[in-house]
């Protein structure tokens, strides 16, 4: 049990009672025989999450108890809001009148008091903001002679006043404001001024401030990476596998910069030995640094389609961290090896160092699988080693279960100005797939390995999809004429399988595949193993990309702490417990935000390419149906909404487990293609609006 859990039980079984916060530490320290410094430490930092709160002077309690509960407020134009305690918004929302929400704005952390639960659901006041916005983007209005900022976020809904600033800003200015709270008003002040209101360009930056991702890094931690060698050490290689005389390389995107993993392979009469190769960032960014503490908080790196935001300076992700050709790298490497059925029957976990032989990408793999001559013609037969190996794994994953739903990303073309001109859909090849299915191995073997050792750990999660969704999706597909099999008591992947299988080669299929991705529960991490449900996999974890992604620094840092001690003692254990909890919680955190500002970057550009194509018709395929109106995706994945009112004229009633707006002469339903005029593309608000076309 970590030290949190310790003082968490205490106050929640105690409700405690003190005179001072000072009499309180002592008593915790007492009872726990641990130091009063150390117990005020992790006190105030439950303080600071929402984990204790003091309900009046000298009493504290644990959220949730006592008809208290935390979560995110999420605000509404008319004032209102609701404040969301579950991970599913909607689920156990608890509604906040206009006048009890303490002044909270959209996206803050709070304590809510719940005065009132009905069947309808619950209603509360907010009593705590414990984690207050930053900042906010807006657009400068002015009256008289006071400047406000009106927020971008139309949940806000109030203008904020703004004070002096250093920065020189004008009316119809888009900036980014300091958020000031005195109790309970607010006021702002500009601390960055993007470009102008219309500015496209202004208008990115701007969504990516709102989710407080930034391209520079502090001061301290440039100042820790110059203190770093650039190259590899002589003293650095000792006591390592020496790799450098292998053949290994690595194989990325053709704009990719920073390489953190590389493959290679051998056939032996009994099968292969496969080497996954991941760069060894543990070794240049150490815990507790200014390095470690920013790359937690960023928890991931950020890509948007003209640009990265990095969670790591450039001078170590694509410097000395990157596995770049030609030079000495360090690595943790993943050595397996295989039998001619893909089954892993042996592994090594190790310190290595490498020197990539070739920096090759996806393209140029993939044509040397079609024939064609290329860069990659340099490591042919390791290559085609690889291909075949890769069919094997990829055959085993389909009969354990895996799932596979093809559905592709969008890729924008830009011009020399540096703006959107078209977006297109991007399509895996094999070579794609071999990375993946090396990529998944390595974790999988990984994850497995230290759940044996049982020594806290970082897992990559996806449990099972909730029952009631799954009925949902049943009752969809029926809708379309399939006859789908019961659901059974326990959901397992292959399930999702057969009805996958159901729809293969259908017009529908995309469509099917759709409604079930979204079923599906959203992968997360977590210090418990619960397995990963889309990829039929007991043990999973992520442990490739330590560049891009906090988890994997965090087990590699585990790694090779293991790798150097015979046995870790209970109170570093401990230790490990509570830290992997706060980095699997955080990163999770940092994820869905990377995810929700790319999304939202990527619609600003969908509707700017569009905004030149009013009045024109599209083929379309209805996406999602509404009480409202359906939403349709373009070919190339743009979408959306042709309102009721721009449907034929009819009387429409919405049969939600159909999916399908049903008229007297006219149904619209998931899946359906039908013909579109583009009559609204507005920038401001990234939303399309169709209007339906007969024929």
């Amino acid at each position: 049990m970590t030290l949190r859990d310790k003082i968490y039980e205490m106050i929640s079984k105690d409700s405690l009672v003190y005179k001072g916060l000072d009499n309180l530490f002592c008593y915790i320290a007492k009872s726990l025989s641990l130091t009063k410094d150390k117990v005020s430490l992790e006190f105030d930092k439950m303080m600071q999450n929402g984990d204790i709160f003091e309900i009046r002077k000298g009493k504290y309690i644990t959220i949730p108890s006592h008809g208290y509960a935390k979560g995110v407020f999420l605000g509404n134009a008319k004032g209102f809001g609701f404040v969301q305690t579950g991970a599913v918004k909607g689920e156990h929302d608890i509604f906040v009148p206009g006048n009890k929400t303490l002044g909270a704005i959209d996206g803050e952390k709070v304590i809510v008091k719940i005065n009132a639960q009905t069947s309808e659901g619950s209603e509360g006041e907010i009593v705590k903001i414990y984690k207050s916005a930053n900042s906010l983007v807006g657009v400068v209005n002015q009256v008289g002679d006071h400047f406000f900022v009106q927020p971008d976020n139309n949940h806000i809904p109030f203008d904020i006043r703004l004070i002096k600033s250093e920065l020189k800003f004008a009316k119809d200015d888009r900036v980014v404001v300091k958020v000031l709270r005195h109790k309970e008003k607010l006021s702002g002040q500009v601390i960055e001024v993007l470009g102008k209101s219309d500015d496209v360009k202004a208008m990115e930056k701007g969504i990516i401030r709102e989710h407080e991702l930034y391209e520079s890094f502090p001061d301290d931690v440039i100042a820790e990476c110059d203190k770093l060698s650039m190259s590899v050490k002589a003293c650095q290689k000792k006591n390592r596998l020496d790799l450098t005389k292998e053949e290994i390389f690595t194989i990325d995107g053709e704009d990719a910069q920073d390489f953190d993993d590389a493959v290679s392979i051998k056939r032996t009469g009994k099968g292969y030995i496969l080497g996954v190769h991941i760069a060894d960032v543990g070794e240049y960014v150490k815990k507790d640094s200014s390095l470690d503490e920013e790359a937690f908080n960023r928890g991931t790196s950020v890509y948007f389609p003209k640009s990265v935001l990095p969670m790591l300076p450039e001078v170590l992700s694509n410097g000395v961290c990157s596995l770049q050709e030609g030079v000495d790298r360090l690595t943790l490497s993943c050595i397996m090896e295989i039998d001619k059925n893909g089954k892993v029957v042996n592994y090594q976990i190790c310190e290595s160092v490498i020197k990539s032989v070739a920096r090759l990408t996806y393209n140029q793999v993939n044509d040397l699988f079609n024939g064609k001559e290329s860069k990659a013609s340099k490591v042919k037969k390791s290559l085609f080693n690889m291909l075949e190996l890769s069919k094997i794994l990829q055959a085993n994953k389909i009969k354990n279960g895996y799932l596979d739903f093809e559905i592709p990303e969008c890729e924008f073309i830009f011009d020399e100005e540096g703006k959107a001109i078209d977006v297109v859909k991007r399509e895996r090849n094999a070579a794609h797939r071999l990375i993946e299915d090396f990529m998944v191995l390595a974790n999988e073997v990984v994850a497995k390995s230290f759940k044996i050792k049982g020594v806290p750990f970082v897992y990559r999660v996806h449990e099972a999809p909730r029952k009631e969704k799954l009925t949902a999706v049943k009752d969809f597909m029926e809708g379309l004429g399939i006859s789908v099999p019961n659901l059974p008591e326990e959901i397992k992947p292959d399930y999702y399988q057969s009805l996958l299988k159901l729809v293969d080669g259908k017009d529908y299929e995309s469509i099917v595949n759709k409604v079930l991705l979204r079923s599906m529960q959203k992968a997360k991490y977590m210090n418990k193993n619960l397995g990963h449900f889309g990829l039929a996999l007991e043990y999973y974890c992520h442990f490739t990309s330590p560049i891009r992604r906090y988890p994997d620094l965090t087990i590699h840092r585990i790694i090779k702490e293991t790798l150097h001690k015979k046995a870790l003692s209970k109170t570093r254990m401990e230790e490990l417990g509570l830290f992997t909890f706060e980095a699997s919680e955080q990163s999770s955190l940092t994820e869905r935000n990377a995810e929700k500002a790319e999304r939202e970057v990527d619609d600003l550009w969908k509707a700017y390419i569009m905004k030149d194509k009013i009045g024109q018709e599209f083929e379309a395929t209805i996406s999602s149906v509404t009480s409202y109106g359906v939403f349709v995706e373009l070919e190339n994945g743009v979408e959306g909404l042709v309102r009721i009112e721009d449907l034929p004229q009819d009387g429409y009633l919405f049969l939600e487990k159909q999916l399908k707006l049903q008229g007297q002469n006219h149904t619209f339903r998931l899946g359906d293609r039908i013909n579109v005029i583009l009559i609204k593309a507005n920038i401001f608000t990234r939303k399309l609006d169709f209007a339906y076309k007969k024929g």
